[in-house]
């Protein structure tokens, strides 16, 4: 059961003369033509970005290892 909290603030009397506020906001722009619109990835070049990414972890991977044996073995 909630109760109503009788606590609160009282409310803020403006006069009738008084400004508004003095805060300018431009609007949102458009995109028009002459801008270039965002356009998401194709999953084929997301896929293939991917595909790269491992290989080369496993190339870094590869050269680490075999530096690593050659420097414990000499």
């Amino acid at each position: 059961m909630n109760k109503e909290r009788s606590l609160r603030r009282k409310t803020v009397d403006l006069k009738p003369g008084a400004r508004p506020s003095r805060i300018r906001r431009d609007p949102v722009p458009v995109l028009g033509n002459d801008r270039k619109s965002l356009e998401p990835i194709a999953p084929e070049r997301e896929a293939w970005v991917v595909v790269i990414g491992v290989i080369l972890f496993a190339l870094a991977l590869t050269v680490i290892t075999v530096g690593a044996s050659n420097y414990l073995v000499n």
